[in-house]
């Protein structure tokens, strides 16, 4: 979630740069800093802990500028949101400094070794390692670009980077290895950033690096190349938008563009909370102790809408992963009974705003019964945040669309982290597994990213389906949570009524519904080699037959080369295999495109729909 901006030309650098990273942020930040180097090749930097007018402000104090700089907020992943671990960041001779978004993952074993040949470390931060290695290459080869690109190569993890030097004036090297960097071009100037809307108001020529490569901005020109030196060719696009089309990145309504953000808004929220190498789990601001996590003997979720939904997928997560029993109730209800609360209670709050009513009484409820209290938000500094005992940032950014979308998976992600967190703790689950889960977790942006670039097929579908006045949706397990958001999105905006139930309790009433008007959406998808998933499945499978020769209409959200239940439906929306756990992030996403499609053509107000509003503040 870290924003980014570095300019070098003609314009005063610092007005440019603070501009800049006033418009990102809605990214989220703790911190702020800018480094800039003036004609004489003096470096000077400012950072401030808090919103960007502290920034501002330390700037006014002691004013600086300069013909190239960079700048950055931050949101702390490595080391505490102090001034001293904001960015940017330089080596211990004041001669490189770097500006990074993103997690170095071997970090602490390039500081060891840096350590060895004299380098002194001065934060608790990641980033420093980079501005280090820089230097030390520079001792061996005065070329600033080969020092980076040999620095870069030494690195593991994900990161976006913009690094200047006092030995090589009026440059910027910007590195992308996951997170978005756009490169801005203007006439005698140059611009990188983490997102388009810092750069726009400059040029509207630009182009985004791609991962492994590496871009030159000087005053002249901008050379890109990959990690090992080769030539790149980027592919320069005009954007087009109005200040409003800007912020919606291009897309007709806020809602598709939140839609697709969710590979992102994934990557944000697990990152540098998770290693690959160990499957360990690392959470920030928690004054709840491991031992107290260790010592809870049931966990309550409380949560409204959308984050309801999202608890009770973590219901399963949290089941299965730390064997821990989870009740999970809605927040508008579980202040008007008496729930048995005690000390040996954790109570699980969730909020995309951080200021839901019902959920921020629940909370206060529980604290009166002497429960703990760990929130996931996505907001900080939200009420919820502020009154709980710990909180799991959901880094989705901000969603404006009122039907929830990024922020729904975010907060799936984020209690997935959670269940794999508290089943280490509770020695449920050991390191292959925690391991494997890890792992499964990296490859899901690219799924989702893979997903959202074949789903032209969901248009086609609204076309049919944009008249029926019910849908129906079922799910078995950990798909039940999918059926009822699937069913949720499509009344929220499109005004159809639409149900979703658990598939096993169709002979308990819903049959007597099904029809040759009826679409029914059934989520059937399993894991390969999991037996308890694969039995789901079977029983799954036998529903659609069940809808099917009730003349029903079935709409099957499948794993790709499923035959056995395609043969079975009328039509089907393929994901990508994934783990049990983490199947119902991918079976939702096309849900969403459906339910947005049909609103578009039955002319509904998709990002405003009526007699909704984004955060319910009252009851």
């Amino acid at each position: 979630m870290c924003g980014i901006v570095g300019y070098v030309g003609n314009k005063q650098v610092v007005p440019v740069i603070i501009d800049g990273l006033r418009k990102l942020e809605y990214r989220g930040y703790d911190s702020a800093g800018i480094a800039v180097v003036d004609e004489a090749h003096h470096l000077d930097i400012r950072r401030a802990e808090g919103k960007l007018r502290n920034l501002e402000e330390a700037i006014r104090l002691k004013p600086l500028d300069g013909t190239y700089g960079i700048g950055h907020t931050r949101w702390a992943t490595h080391g505490r949101p102090t001034e001293e671990n904001a960015h940017p960041h330089r080596d211990c001779t004041g001669r490189v400094v770097v500006v990074h978004n993103g997690i170095i993952e071997n970090y602490v074993k390039l500081k060891d070794r840096l350590r060895a040949t004299d380098h002194r470390f001065v934060t608790e931060t990641d980033t420093e390692v980079v501005a280090h290695l820089v230097e030390e290459y520079l001792r061996e080869d005065p070329s600033f670009e080969t020092a980076v690109r040999r620095a870069v190569r030494d690195l593991r993890g994900i990161f976006a980077l913009s690094i200047i030097s006092t030995e090589e004036p009026d440059t910027i090297i910007a590195v992308r290895q996951g997170p978005p960097v756009v490169i801005g071009l203007g006439d005698g100037e140059y611009f990188v950033a983490s997102d388009i809307p810092p750069i726009l108001q400059h040029t509207r020529d630009v182009f985004f690096l791609g991962d492994g490569e590496i871009a030159v901005l000087t005053r002249d020109s901008v050379r890109v190349t990959d990690f090992e030196g080769d030539i790149r060719e980027p592919q320069q696009q005009r954007i087009t938008w109005d200040p409003i089309m800007a912020e919606k990145g291009g897309f007709k309504h806020f809602m598709l563009k939140e839609i697709y953000e969710q590979p992102r808004a994934v990557r944000d929220t697990v990152q540098g909370r998770i290693s690959l190498d160990t499957g360990k789990v690392y959470l920030e601001q928690m004054d709840i102790t491991e031992a107290e996590f260790k010592s809870f003997d049931r966990v309550l979720v409380a949560a409204c809408g959308t984050s309801w939904h999202a608890g009770l997928a973590g219901k399963y997560m949290l089941e299965q992963l730390a064997r821990v029993p989870v009740e999970v109730d809605y927040a508008s209800e579980f202040r008007y009974r008496d729930p048995v609360i005690d000390e040996k209670t954790l109570l699980v709050v969730i909020s995309q705003s951080g200021e839901t009513a019902d959920t921020i009484a629940a909370l206060r409820g529980a604290k009166e019964r002497g429960a703990r209290v760990l929130s996931v938000c996505n907001v900080q500094g939200s009420m919820i945040t502020r009154e709980s005992d710990g909180t799991i940032l959901t880094h989705a950014g901000p969603e404006i669309g009122v039907a929830s979308t990024k922020a729904f998976t975010s907060q799936m992600i984020a209690l997935y982290l959670f269940a794999l967190y508290l089943g280490n703790l509770r020695g449920t689950l050991d390191e292959t597994q925690a391991k494997y889960h890890a792992q499964q977790l990296a490859e899901l942006p690219v799924k989702i990213e893979r997903l959202l670039s074949e789903s032209d097929s969901l248009e086609e579908l609204a076309r049919e389906f944009h008249r029926s006045t019910d849908f129906l949706y079922l799910g078995r397990g950990i798909n039940f949570p999918v059926a009822l958001e699937g069913a949720l999105k499509l009344k929220e905006i499109s005004y159809i009524h639409a149900e979703g139930y658990p598939a096993g309790e169709m002979k308990h009433g819903p049959n007597a519904l099904i029809d040759e008007r009826l679409p029914v959406v059934v989520i059937n998808t399993k894991e390969a080699g999991n037996q308890p998933s694969e039995l789901r499945y079977e029983k799954t499978h036998s529903n659609i037959v069940e809808v099917k020769a009730r003349e029903g209409v079935v709409i099957g959200v499948l794993n790709e080369g499923d035959e056995m239940s395609r043969a079975e439906c009328n039509h089907v929306i393929e994901i990508p295999e994934s783990s049990d756990l983490l199947s119902p992030v991918l079976a939702v996403i096309p849900l969403q495109l459906l339910a947005y499609h049909i609103a578009v053509r039955r002319g509904c107000d998709v990002d405003q729909p009526r007699n909704l509003a984004k955060s319910v503040t009252v009851e």
